[in-house]
């Protein structure tokens, strides 16, 4: 076989692979910190504005959300949501490499890092795993005219009893048209994904997001309202595959991204 016909082979069997690594649709990992108190709340601010975010963009990843949730939910105070999107799941591990090698990373980070046992930053950190929704294969960052203390974030969990049932639930959301509603109604939707790895599966979660909580409101209002919903809540192919819902309001930090 000519030499050339060969290269151009192999270069055409590598190109092929690359791109069969990324997956048309996002990944996402959501860490999810649990702190007890305003100290571990700054430690954890200050980490991640001055140490993680700024390795995180220099890893490829240039939109971090950060959420906390608002002052009358009933978390307030104790949960830190950060998002992080992802074109492949392996980038979590090589992220992890180039954290332990980043100096500036390391040095930025250090009283977080460097926490001593009877004085930790955090009192767990809980990792959520997803994959995008097909009617939603990439995040979406919107721009609000707000302050970031005012925008409103939902961020839901809908569990269900079996994955058999929560497969119901994605497919009421993706070929039976709840997405297109959020959309009709302008929600803002930041994402949709699949649990593939957390600790309350099955789930699917989702984030919607509003210039303030009065306009919060009135959208889902308008999706409780809409004549779509109304239609598609009583099909029977649909019913009751959603056991529990957990929902956070939560403003973006000073510092996010998102």
């Amino acid at each position: 076989m000519d030499s050339k016909k060969l290269s151009f082979g192999v270069v055409l069997l590598l190109a092929l692979v690359c791109a069969m690594s990324v997956s048309a649709r996002d990944y996402y990992q959501i860490k999810v910190y649990t702190i007890k108190d305003q100290a571990q709340e700054t430690s954890i601010d200050n980490y991640l504005k001055d140490a993680y975010l700024p390795a995180l963009h220099k890893a490829g990843i240039k939109k971090v959300g950060v959420f906390k949730p608002a002052a009358d939910d009933p978390a307030a105070g104790t949960k830190v949501f950060v998002f992080i999107p992802l074109k492949q799941l392996n980038q979590i591990e090589k992220i992890e490499t180039q954290l332990a090698a980043d100096k500036e990373y390391q040095a930025a980070g250090s009283g977080y890092i460097n926490a001593k046992h009877d004085n930790p930053a955090y009192e767990r950190i809980e990792s959520v795993l997803l994959k995008a929704f097909d009617k939603m294969p990439e995040f979406y960052c919107p721009k609000f005219d707000t302050p970031k203390s005012e925008q409103i974030f939902e961020l839901r969990s809908y569990h269900s009893a079996t994955e058999k049932i929560y497969r119901k639930k994605v497919k009421m959301f993706n070929e039976g048209g709840e997405t297109e509603i959020f959309s009709k109604i302008g929600a803002n939707a930041i994402f949709y994904g699949e649990v593939i790895s957390g600790a309350s599966m099955p789930n699917l979660m989702y984030m919607t997001s509003y210039e303030s909580k009065k306009s919060n409101e009135e959208h889902w209002k308008a999706f409780t309202q809409h004549p779509d919903w109304l239609e598609l809540k009583e099909k029977e192919e649909y019913k009751n595959t959603v056991s529990h819902i957990d929902k956070w309001l939560c403003h973006p930090t000073d510092y996010s991204d998102i």
